[in-house]
């Protein structure tokens, strides 16, 4: 029997997933709001979604063309297709897409968050701030999408790269197992738990990398409109030798909250199963990476509209918490709250709209671990 999942965000790791979960055997229902609905129009269109072989001579991978069972901008119809729910938008319209879920949520339902950036604990705040107290939801954390991809048409992908596999928290923490063993079921790639949904935000790939690199580099990835193969042209020995800093500071609040977080390093051997000896040489030598000229062209990048609010605000706070100084991650928070004329220590994800106000560090691990 064919297995059934829904896909919330038409973005570049919307289309991608509906393409490769389609790929592999499932029925896939894909969504976007009415306001982002070029995709959805394409692929309904085209009756599918088409993988290229090649773009400006620039071989890909996983090419083909798929047909989609629903592209709708109808979210009730996408909720009602799957009880998997798998959510790919920037952790600001999280929130969004989630209060539009909620009067068609049921206990039965999972929802999965690539990346979760903490979703599961600022999701399950909005149900019980909403009064839906009652419904049992089971959010999952990943730590990333499993694809480096990029859409070069409405309705048409590219596939530079996929994980070996991809690490994931459970919220609540006691249903790890039997969600994990669903999740594998009709995943395109493994599936592999963590201890809980704290650990899967302070795992996040793009943690020392993307904020740290793009406040560095900002004014030639803007003056020169970001024409550079970012992984390998914006890094540098001395950017590395910040972002090995900034690394222990990671590491450091990992200790504080009683987690063994593992080096970044050894996270990215792992996942794209490669077997750099730095994270510079990582960068510098990806195949996954170096296949497409993109960089960010301005400071309103993803790479720190979305990773510096939802990514380093949360590791800030837990410092606060923990009585750890981390003057890097501090530092480039204050960067880019500058740049964008943004107080993103306001503005990012805080102990308040994770559920975590008043907690000691004991009482949120214990609030994770039930």
């Amino acid at each position: 029997m064919m297995k059934k999942v829904s896909i919330f965000g038409a973005g570049n790791g919307g289309v991608t997933a509906a393409y490769h979960f389609s790929k592999i055997g499932n029925k896939v229902c894909l969504y976007d709001q009415e306001k982002f609905d070029t995709q959805i129009k394409a692929i309904n269109k085209n009756k599918g979604i088409k993988a290229v072989d090649e773009i400006h001579e620039i071989k890909m991978i996983l090419s083909g063309f798929q047909t989609i069972e629903k592209a709708t901008t109808s979210i009730k119809e996408a909720v009602d297709f799957s009880d998997i729910l798998i959510i790919i938008v920037p952790s600001f319209a999280q929130e969004t897409i989630f209060k539009k879920m909620l009067p068609y949520l049921k206990d039965d339902h999972t929802l999965i968050f690539m990346p979760g950036n903490y979703a599961s604990l600022v999701m399950n705040k909005v149900k019980n701030d909403l009064g839906y107290n009652s419904l049992k939801s089971t959010f999952v954390d990943a730590i990333t999408i499993p694809w480096a991809c990029r859409l070069f048409e409405p309705g048409e992908i590219g596939i530079m790269g996929i994980k070996e596999f991809i690490y994931a928290g459970v919220f609540p923490k006691n249903e790890t197992e039997e969600i994990i063993y669903k999740l594998n079921a009709v995943f395109p790639i493994a599936v592999k738990p963590l201890n809980n949904v704290i650990e899967a935000g302070l795992e996040n790939i793009n943690f020392g990398g993307h904020p740290l690199i793009t406040t560095i580099n900002i004014g030639l990835l803007e003056n020169f409109d970001g024409h550079f193969n970012y992984y390998s042209d914006c890094v540098s020995p001395a950017t590395d030798r910040a972002s090995a800093k900034m690394e222990e500071e990671r590491i450091g609040i990992g200790n504080g909250l009683g987690l063994e977080l593992r080096p970044e390093l050894d996270m990215m051997n792992s996942l794209y199963n490669t077997d750099a000896k730095s994270v510079y040489e990582f960068n510098k030598t990806s195949v996954a990476h170096a296949k497409i000229q993109s960089a960010p062209n301005s400071s309103n990048s993803r790479y720190i509209t979305e990773d510096v609010p939802n990514i380093l605000v949360p590791c800030y706070e837990f410092s606060k918490l923990l009585s750890i100084e981390v003057p890097i991650i501090e530092s480039v928070i204050r960067m880019a709250s500058v740049y964008n004329d943004i107080d993103y220590f306001n503005d990012g994800r805080t102990l308040e709209k994770m559920g975590l106000e008043n907690m000691s560090a004991n009482e949120i691990m214990q609030h994770v671990n039930k």
